[in-house]
């Protein structure tokens, strides 16, 4: 979807200053009404997700109450499903008729860009076999970036995400001003962040070993880092 936020209804008076190179003479000290929403406004996003939900609505695609941001539409023998996060799109169905229905649509009432079939959404590979009736995801180009940000590229490898040895406690041991130092410079919360998205996406297994590490994101220490 291309530029989403300029598609919402403002329900409020905004006013802003004239933009750079539109100020006419004689009436440089009067400002502009805005109609529709702008990239900016705290109620932008807000505005375009209402105005997406009155669309898909009017096309016969019911919210999932599950997830906001799942549409679906059933019909006799099949369905189609509509992923949507802010402006990326994903239409998944068995009736290639209906789906492209559905893009002239959206084309009708918003400017689309259409990338074909799906290869990648939100750092998420997708590959596929028809003849075997596989769908693979795959972050493996997402974790070795994360890998790359957080310098731990080299690490050894383990067959499990947290060893059963380890145990840990906020009282484990009274820090060193060193300790601090060194600590404060640690993107600790920023990796224990980014390995959640990982796991909400495809990696349910490391969700016990998160919830561990994710106890001391207000104080941590270097066991927790290396944990």
């Amino acid at each position: 979807m291309k530029t989403a936020f300029l598609h919402g209804d403002l329900k409020e008076e905004i006013f802003m200053a004239q933009p750079k190179g539109f100020k006419v003479q004689g009436i440089k000290n009067l400002v502009c009404k805005l109609h529709k929403s702008l990239y900016g406004l705290k109620q932008a996003p807000r505005q375009w997700c209402k105005k997406f939900n009155e669309f898909i609505k009017n096309s016969g695609f019911p919210k999932c109450e599950e997830d906001h941001c799942c549409y679906v539409k059933k019909y006799v023998n099949n369905y189609i499903i509509l992923a949507l996060y802010v402006d990326d799109m994903l239409i998944v169905g068995a009736n290639m008729a209906e789906i492209y229905r559905l893009k002239k649509q959206l084309s009708k009432n918003f400017e689309m860009k259409d990338l074909g079939p799906t290869k990648q959404i939100l750092g998420m590979r997708i590959s596929k076999d028809r003849f075997e009736g596989i769908l693979n995801l795959s972050q493996e180009k997402y974790i070795e970036k994360l890998l790359s940000r957080f310098n731990v590229g080299n690490a050894k490898t383990r067959n499990t995400p947290l060893g059963t040895h380890l145990k840990f406690s906020k009282r484990q041991s009274s820090q060193t001003e060193e300790e601090e130092s060194h600590m404060s410079k640690v993107p600790y919360a920023s990796a224990v962040g980014s390995l959640m998205y990982d796991m909400v996406c495809i990696r349910p297994d490391i969700a016990h070993a998160l919830g561990v590490v994710s106890k001391f994101l207000s104080n941590p220490r270097k066991e927790h880092w290396k944990a």
